[in-house]
Order: C-alpha cells, then structure tokens, then sequence
C-alpha cells in the first residue's frame, strides 16, 4: 500500500527532495519521448499537445459530434490557457524548480485525497441510530439555536365563494377522527393552499405569505397569544390553529435538526476513518521497514 503521509517534518522535507527530484526527471523524459515518437496535435511556443494528452477527455457512449466537440474545446482551451502561461512567464520572473515542486506537491495532494475518499468510502456506516442521534442532541444543544419562527398547525386558504365556510372552524378545532377526515375531503374538493398535518414544524413565515397574517407586526406576540385565528382579503379566507411554536433563537425541537445532526455524525466517523487510514499506513509502512529518517 503506498501513498504519501506526513510522517513527520523531518521525513517530508528529506523524501520531498528525493522524490521531487526523480519526479521532475521523469517528466522531462517522459516529453523529450513524446516529441520524439508522437505527432503534436498543437503547438504555443516551445509546448506540445499529443494525441495521448486527449485520454480520458471523452467519455464513453458519448456521440461522434459530441466528441469532436469536446475535444475541440479543449485543444482551444489549452492554447488559450498556454499562450496565457507563456505571456506570464515573459514578463515575471518564476522560480521554475519551485513551481514545478508545487505542481508535483499537488499532484501528490491530489492522490492522497482520491485514495482517503476510497478508503472512506468502503469503510463507512452511515446508520445512525435514533439513540446516537437523541444522544448527540442533548450534549449540544446549544448549537442549534432557530433561525426562525417555526409552528405546528393547520393553515387553510379558501376563496370567498366556497361552499359551507361557517362549518371549517369547528373542523378545524375537532380532534376528532371524523371530523380531521371531513376537513381533509373539504380542503381536497375547495381549498387553493392548506396545511392540515399538525404534528410537523413548520416556518411560519413561509406557511402565512401572501396572507393578512404576514403582515401581524409583532409575530411572537401573535404566537404567544393566538391558538386560533381567521382573517380575510377580497377573495380569499384564511384559517390558522396553532399546536404549539417556537421563536427565533430558542432551541431547535430534534425533528427540525435531525438531518444535520445525522451529517454531524457520519462527518465525524469520517474524520476518525481517515486518522485510521494515515495510522494504519505509518504502522504497516514501519512494520516493514518501507522508510527510514536519515539525519
């Protein structure tokens, strides 16, 4: 298993010289043998496109025209991206060897991070159980304070003209069974917008926009004060019956930073994944003698 670790500074800075070294050789060889045994496909200056520099360009099941296109746009790219590179290079003065030390650090940068994302991959579980979930709640809830004013409710927009309006408040306050499935048919049949599950959060702000509600200048005020409310425009009415809410900056419910609590934990095991990898690669590597820290 090979890929680069930060062992230490002192490994780093003795193997980056080495390897660095050899790297840039290899590069220079690898294009005086281009030139010598491909025909460039195009030329700014003293740099060469190949054909073998197109691999990978095109994906497969891609159509002909689509291809052609492609990779047309590429070569104009790399022209422009060249002629760029070489205007640069006439007018400052680079370090060649330190800029090609930073493209190979990245490219190295680049290999560890495909490889960390692979190892992550084949090892992660991302079952998170309600418990995990509960118990990482309440050791920081502190951090999920609301951003907004949430409900849970039933809110109805109905036109003016609907049929039997006198008989939806009493619908709306039953809990009874028969009466939540004659305001749901009701709703079905006349209602333009409605909101009739009340066991779920919901923003407040969203839920009443466009309403007379949003326009009620002390919303916590209203929420504090208001279980049941009505209110009318020109054509429509509008019922609203509050469970229960919760303002800004009080503490998220668990229903409402569920989700993020469950990134929160798999990003974690993420986290312990790749310190796993980086010290299963050292201790392996030293168990076989791979390295040694000359001083």
């Amino acid at each position: 298993m090979r890929i680069l670790k930060h062992f230490n500074k002192i490994f780093i800075a003795s193997w980056f010289v080495l390897l660095f070294g050899c790297e840039l050789l290899q590069v220079k060889t690898a294009q005086e043998n281009k030139l010598a045994t491909e025909k460039p496909i195009a030329r700014v200056n003293q740099s060469y496109l190949y054909q073998s520099d197109l691999e990978g360009i095109v994906v497969g099941g891609t159509s002909v025209e689509d291809s052609m296109a492609r990779v047309d746009r590429y070569i104009k790219n790399w022209v422009r991206k060249q002629l760029l590179i070489d205007e640069a290079k006439s007018k400052i003065d680079f370090d060649e060897a330190d800029l090609e030390r930073k493209i190979l650090n990245y490219r190295y940068s680049l290999i560890a991070y495909q490889y960390r994302a692979y190892y992550i991959n084949q090892h992660i579980n991302k079952e998170v159980s309600d418990e995990e979930i509960q118990s990482y709640y309440d050791s920081n809830q502190d951090n999920f304070p609301l951003k907004q004013n949430i409900i849970r409710g039933k809110f109805i927009k109905l036109p003016n003209t609907a049929p039997s309006l006198r008989k939806v408040k009493k619908l709306v306050l039953s809990s009874q069974e028969k009466d939540i499935k004659a305001l749901q048919a009701y709703c079905f049949g006349n209602a333009l917008n409605y909101t009739l599950v009340d066991s779920v959060w919901i923003n407040f702000e969203d839920l009443v926009r466009g309403s007379p509600f949003a326009e009620t200048p002390n919303t916590v005020q209203f929420l504090r004060n208001r279980k049941y409310a009505e209110a009318s425009d020109e054509a429509f009415r509008y019922f609203l019956k509050i469970s229960a809410y919760k303002k800004t900056d009080d503490i998220a419910p668990l229903e409402v930073v569920k989700d993020q609590i469950v990134d929160i934990i798999i990003n974690k095991r993420k986290i312990a994944l790749a310190k796993n990898l980086e010290k299963e690669v050292y201790n392996e590597a030293k168990k076989q003698n791979s390295f040694e820290i000359y001083k």
